[in-house]
């Protein structure tokens, strides 16, 4: 059925009404059939234009599932990290030349905004995007909550000091996911999105000598050799599979990685080998349950990912549905 645009904004204002009536103060909560009536079609557009975006690279479906970590993880899942402008989230030092999929949300957009303007929020869009890249590389299906709506601003300070580094211990890694609500069973979790994607040399050439032994004892030495070779003589930016053994299928292979020492990241492998405490016997048993388990793993994940993305707002945070993803509306 097609609608006018008056009679879109009447079906808006009637659902939010509605809203009212049967949850009261809770209309602000994330639900997984906010768009039946005002936007139906938005999961088929962004659906489509995943799969194309895949199709011409399958690395996408892992970047756009980087994108929404790194928007959850500063402000909430606001739509922030898609912001230009030199203060940006996306110029962060943890973002530059790592984050992307930036004209994938773009082309999404478009599409749904000639479909149904000013409806659905760029930060609804990276959520939706980041569930059928995870989907599309071989790995399970969640539901993905929406009605969230756009920040105003970034947080470039945020993405900084906020966002979890490749080289912190996993103490350290825990206690950033314990600051936005998610717990030790989260980290190991959502560390499984690394079975598909890559990495810079620059985020893991710390481990690496120039002679076959590594420099981290916790990393397989012939697999220290491979990466050094790749590594020597460039700028840091050459890439390799976080997954050594299936780089572009969202599978349980990447915990399979850790047990025999190759992990890419230090965040990774210490997961599995980091000095013995509460924390690590916990990463531990994990890793190891997930090892076995690939079906207990894709149920968690999809568990965490449903978490992550309803990392809370900060307070008074009222947001927005942006016309274009990449600036505030104008007043």
């Amino acid at each position: 059925m097609e609608y006018s645009h008056r009679s879109r904004l009447l079906l808006v204002c009637s659902v939010l009404v509605l809203c009212l009536v049967t949850r009261g103060a809770r209309c602000d909560e994330l639900t997984s059939d906010f768009y039946d009536w005002t936007c139906p079609g938005v999961y088929d557009v962004v659906q489509q234009q995943v799969f194309s975006a895949m199709r011409e690279e399958p690395r996408m479906g892992a970047s756009l599932l980087r994108l929404h970590f790194h928007d959850c993880f500063v402000n909430g899942c606001d739509g922030s990290i898609l912001l230009d402008g030199a203060d940006g989230e996306k110029f962060a030092l943890p973002n530059q030349n790592s984050v992307r999929g930036y004209e994938v949300i773009d082309a999404i957009k478009a599409d749904i905004e000639n479909m149904c303007p000013g409806v659905v929020s760029c930060a609804d869009i990276v959520a939706i995007a980041a569930g059928y890249g995870v989907l599309f590389s071989g790995g399970p299906y969640y539901d993905v909550l929406l009605g969230r709506r756009d920040g105003l601003k970034a947080n470039q300070s945020g993405a900084d000091n906020g966002l979890p580094s490749p080289f912190e211990p996993i103490s350290s890694i825990v206690q950033k996911f314990a600051d936005v609500g998610l717990d030790t069973k989260d980290v190991v979790v959502l560390s499984g999105a690394h079975t598909i994607g890559r990495a810079r040399c620059v985020l893991f050439s710390d481990r690496l000598t120039s002679t076959k032994s590594s420099a981290d004892p916790t990393l397989d030495a012939t697999m220290a050799a491979d990466l050094q070779k790749l590594c020597t003589g460039g700028d840091g930016n050459q890439t390799t599979a976080l997954d050594v053994s299936s780089a572009d299928v969202f599978d349980k292979q990447y915990y399979h990685n850790l047990l025999s020492k190759k992990g890419l990241l230090t965040s990774d492998q210490g997961l599995f080998s980091a000095d013995e405490d509460v924390v690590a016997s916990t990463t531990k048993a994990l890793v190891q349950t997930y090892s076995d388990d690939g079906e207990q793993f894709f149920s968690d994940f999809g568990a965490s990912m449903v978490k992550m993305g309803s990392i809370p707002l900060p307070a008074g945070s009222a947001g927005e549905i942006r016309c274009n993803c990449r600036v505030p509306n104008k007043k």
